[in-house]
């Protein structure tokens, strides 16, 4: 392949992507694209640390000696604007860049607000260390927060900020918090714990318009007419998936860019991973599109192992956190339809998991606080281990005596 492979994308799974080509073998040249003026680096901290404390640094996904001792041609600041039919990138300002391969690592962007006010001095969204560095700024400035949006990053940032002595309101339009994420009993103890800290949360609630005074941004106004004040209004409410350079080239889209389980899209030559990449997913039958670190991670890889001839499906197994105050939230797995589950540890000491089940089936963990539990939730569902739910009452041992009497009947189960 005299072009090589083109990896558009310097996230997590961009950056993966071109470290995987290596670690396969991969002899030939290697481009990787970024649209920021920035070293690749870690978005989770953005939404922690990073904003409260005014000497935190960026965390770089590799060292700049990475790049250049592995041949990768590492191109910051880079806006891609097309793809020619003739596998070929259109630059914006002019250039084109030609390859044999193509990785899609484009992921996803803040969900616009459709809002009176919206476009004042102080409304945010976080996606980038740009946004993450005004937020950090602003939020120094302000008294009062209000955040858009209860889940995951709008409750970081809650979080984050409530403890660094910002007065702060999340307003959630659903009836409760993390509605798409995690299980009732999870969300609710996650109110709790934030309402203690001293976050107001409005669930059931939206947000009519935002006021200002010389152009910038001083207080939400609900849609029962409440002034919630504000210096810095954050909004959270999900986000879109960069599918337009896909869709553009004709590349089939259904919630993300659509790839086979080998993470090629409708153009063989063309592949997709990460937050923008939609696919039938092994453990659950249903289409899904996950955004987080671990999934983009997986992906990459996999992809890597399509490019270099090491053709294999999809079979990571899902898993997630969160870290929201002193909650560290971990989830394995993909619990839709769910129609029982089993809870082991007590939510009062902030330290439980809930086990859930279809029939006997189980689906995946949701833990605060209790990363055994998760380690070995994740090692069960990648055996295809699900224990009865007696088992997981009776704890850890009697669960990691399970898994191991288990794996040692499988070469039986093999051959049988």
């Amino acid at each position: 392949m005299k072009n090589g492979v083109v990896i558009v994308g310097a996230g997590h799974a961009g950056v993966q992507a071109a470290a995987s080509l290596r670690e396969e073998g991969y002899d030939g040249p290697v481009i990787l694209i970024g649209d920021e003026n920035e070293p690749p680096y870690h978005k989770p901290p953005l939404s922690k640390t990073f904003i409260k404390d005014a000497d935190a640094k960026p965390q770089p996904l590799r060292g700049e000696a990475f790049y250049s001792g592995n041949a990768i041609d590492y191109r910051p600041g880079v806006w891609i604007d097309r793809i020619d039919g003739e596998l070929r990138l259109g630059v914006s300002g002019g250039g084109t860049i030609a390859f044999d391969r193509l990785v899609l690592a484009t992921g996803s962007r803040p969900r616009l607000l459709k809002l009176d006010g919206a476009e004042l001095a102080g409304v945010m969204s976080l996606r980038s260390l740009a946004d993450a560095r005004l937020i950090r700024e602003l939020s120094a400035q302000s008294e009062e927060v209000v955040i858009l949006g209860g889940g995951f990053i709008g409750l970081e940032i809650a979080a984050t900020l409530r403890a660094a002595g910002r007065g702060v309101t999340v307003v959630e339009a659903l009836d409760r918090l993390l509605g798409r994420a995690v299980a009732p009993a999870i969300a609710a103890h996650v109110r709790q714990r934030l309402e203690a800290m001293g976050v107001r949360l409005l669930t059931g609630t939206t947000v009519a318009r935002l006021e200002g005074e010389g152009g910038r941004v001083s207080a939400a106004i609900t849609s029962s007419g409440e002034r919630l004040p504000a210096q810095l209004v954050i909004i959270g409410i999900g986000v879109v998936p960069n599918v337009e350079l896909a869709e553009a080239a004709g590349i089939a889209i259904a919630n993300g860019i659509r790839v086979d389980q080998h993470m090629q899209s409708s153009i063989p030559e063309i592949l997709a991973v990460g937050d923008a990449a939609s696919y039938r997913h092994w453990f659950t039958g249903g289409d899904v599109r996950l955004e987080s670190v671990q999934n983009a991670t997986d992906q990459a890889r996999l992809a890597a192992r399509t490019i270099v001839g090491h053709a294999e499906p999809f079979a990571a197994v899902p898993w997630f956190w969160s870290d929201i105050g002193d909650m560290k939230l971990q989830m394995v797995g993909l619990t839709q339809g769910g129609d029982s589950h089993v809870v082991l540890g007590e939510p009062a000491e902030n330290r439980f998991s809930i086990y859930h089940y279809a029939g006997n089936r189980l689906l995946g963990i949701e833990s605060v606080n209790r990363p055994a539990d998760h380690m070995l939730g994740r090692k069960m569902l990648g055996a295809g281990f699900s224990p009865a739910p007696h088992t997981v009452a009776a704890g850890p041992d009697a669960l990691k005596a399970a898994l191991a009497a288990f794996s040692q009947d499988e070469p039986a189960r093999a051959s049988a």
